[in-house]
C-alpha cells in the first residue's frame, strides 16, 4: 500500500480538505447541541475557511509550478528580477489564502486595505487558475491532434513557457478591468413585469430590488450609503433586499448598516435571506437589526400590500429562506414555499 508520506502534495491537500469537510459534518451532527451558539458559529466559520484554503492549496501548487518552477532552469533563474518575481508570486498566493480569514478578524465600519488587497488577489487567483487550466487543455489537445505527445523539442519548451506568461497577462488585464468596474456605482436595470390580476390602482407600481451587497471585508458604510441614495432617487413604492446583504455578524458591522434606516418606501422595505446570511450563522440577530431599521424580514411568510388609492385593492408579497439553510441544516430555517404562500 502507498503510505501518506508517499502521496503527491496535491493528494495530501485533497486528503486534508476531506478531513476538514468530514469534521464539519461531524460537528454539525454531534456537537450542535453540546456547544453554545457563539462557539458553534465560530467553529463553523473557521472550518469553512480551512476547507476553502485546503482546496485552494492544490491550485496554489499548480500556480507556483507554472509561474516559478517552470523557469528555474532558465538563464534568468539566478537574477534579482526572478527572485523578486518569486516573492511577488508567494505574496500573491498568501494574500489570496488569507482572504477567508479576514471574514473572521478584519471586519469594521469601513474595509481595511489588507482585506481589499486579499480579495483582489483571490479574484485574480480564480482567473489565473482558469486560464492556466484552459491554456493547458488547449496545449494538450494540440499535442494530441498533431500526434506529438511523445516528442519534446525547442518549440515545446517555448510553448510551455508561453502558457504561464499569457495566463498572467490575461489575469492582470481582467483584474484591472474588474477593479475599475467595482469602483463604479451599481447599474440600475429597469424591467417591466406584467402581473396577472394586479388591481388597476396598483398599475405602474415601482419595486426596487437589491441583491448581493455583501457588507463585510470589502464593502462598508460609505458604499452602502451610496446605494441607499440611489434607491431613494428612484422613489420606489416597495424596496426588497433579496439576500447576501452581509458577510459578517450583525453586532460587529452594525455601524455600517445604519444607512438602511434611510430607506422610506411608502409600501415598506422587505428582506429575505441569501446563502451568505447562513454562512455567518447570525440570522436571528440580523432579523432583529433590520427590524430596528423598519425593514421587515419575510421568513417563509407573506405580507399584505394594500393599494394607497383603494383599501380593497391588495396583493401578497411572499418571501422564502435561501435553500442553503437546508444544506447547512440551519435550525428553524429552510426554504418552505408552501408555508410562505399560506
Amino acid at each position: 500500500m502507498i503510505s501518506f508520506k508517499q502521496l503527491p502534495i496535491e493528494a495530501k491537500a485533497a486528503v486534508a480538505a476531506g478531513v476538514v469537510f468530514f469534521s464539519m459534518m461531524l460537528s454539525r451532527s454531534y456537537l450542535a447541541e453540546k456547544l453554545d451558539f457563539r462557539t458553534r458559529r465560530w467553529l463553523l466559520r473557521l472550518q469553512m475557511a480551512l476547507f476553502a484554503n485546503t482546496l485552494m492549496l492544490m491550485g496554489s501548487l499548480h500556480v507556483w509550478r507554472s509561474t516559478v518552477t517552470t523557469f528555474t532552469r532558465s538563464s534568468a533563474a539566478s537574477s534579482l528580477c526572478f527572485m523578486l518575481w518569486k516573492i511577488a508570486v508567494f505574496t500573491f498566493l498568501a494574500l489570496a489564502h488569507s482572504s477567508f480569514f479576514t471574514l473572521l478578524f478584519l471586519v469594521a465600519e469601513e474595509p481595511y486595505f489588507f482585506s481589499l488587497a486579499a480579495y483582489t488577489c483571490l479574484g485574480a487567483y480564480i482567473i489565473l487558475i482558469f486560464f492556466l487550466f484552459t491554456l493547458g487543455s488547449v496545449e494538450q489537445a494540440y499535442k494530441f491532434l498533431a500526434g506529438r505527445g511523445a516528442k519534446a523539442g525547442t518549440g515545446s519548451k517555448n510553448r510551455t513557457a508561453l502558457k504561464p506568461v499569457l495566463a498572467v497577462l490575461l489575469t492582470v488585464v481582467l483584474t484591472v478591468v474588474g477593479l475599475l468596474n467595482a469602483s463604479q456605482p451599481p447599474t440600475v436595470n429597469s424591467v417591466e413585469i406584467p402581473v396577472h390580476k394586479l388591481p388597476s390602482t396598483m398599475n405602474n407600481l415601482k419595486v426596487v430590488l437589491l441583491s448581493d451587497i455583501h457588507l463585510g471585508p470589502t464593502v462598508g458604510k460609505t458604499k452602502l450609503a451610496m446605494i441607499v441614495r440611489m434607491v431613494k432617487a428612484l422613489k420606489p413604492d416597495i424596496t426588497v433586499i433579496v439576500g447576501d446583504l452581509s458577510d459578517a455578524e450583525a453586532k460587529i458591522i452594525r455601524p455600517a448598516v445604519e444607512p438602511l434606516g434611510e430607506l422610506d418606501s411608502p409600501l415598506g422595505t422587505y428582506f429575505v435571506t441569501g446563502n451568505h446570511e447562513y454562512y455567518t450563522s447570525d440570522v436571528s440577530n440580523w432579523f432583529e437589526l433590520l427590524k430596528s431599521f423598519n425593514i421587515q424580514p419575510l421568513h417563509n411568510e407573506n405580507v399584505k400590500i394594500v393599494s394607497p388609492k383603494s383599501a380593497s385593492d391588495w396583493f401578497c408579497l411572499a418571501g422564502v429562506d435561501d435553500i442553503e439553510a437546508d444544506v447547512l441544516r440551519y435550525s428553524g430555517h429552510g426554504m418552505d414555499l408552501k408555508k410562505a404562500l399560506r
